[in-house]
């Protein structure tokens, strides 16, 4: 079962756009990545810069409407992610138990649709489309 673990931190709403973690929180969490690593359940992970350096896309009367960060509306965002297999949700969970958060940091974790969770007529839909993660050919 893959499941993906969302990092929301605190704060980052307002980081400004070129604002980085610090060397000590990076090496906190690399033990945690580590140990992910070593349990051979990390599939792959990637932090992400503060919504101030973003931009969202949205649709209006069918055209794009482009708005760039900060995002003044903004509670709450993905500071990164981890994308895990394990063979529970309570795996899961157990896993982002272990991760150094800091104070106001969240995970939220979320189960990835595999194909076979769907009825027949969606997997239909869905034939001829190459999964990425697999090798082209």
């Amino acid at each position: 079962m893959r499941f993906m673990m969302l990092m929301l931190p605190a704060g980052q709403c307002d980081a400004a756009p070129d604002a980085r973690p610090s060397a000590e929180a990076v090496k906190t969490m690399m033990r945690f990545n580590k140990a992910l690593q070593e349990a051979g359940v990390l599939l792959a992970l990637d932090g992400l810069h503060p919504p101030s350096a973003g931009v969202r896309i949205s649709s209006v009367n069918g055209k794009p409407k482009i708005v760039d960060g900060p995002f003044a509306e903004t509670k709450e965002v993905v500071g990164g992610y981890w994308m895990i297999d394990v063979t529970s949700r309570d795996e899961a969970i157990a896993w982002a138990s272990r991760c150094p958060l800091g104070p106001g940091d969240t995970i939220e974790i979320r189960q990835v649709f595999e194909m076979s969770d769907f009825p027949a007529e969606v997997r239909k839909a869905a034939d001829g489309f190459e999964d990425p993660r697999q090798p082209a050919g």
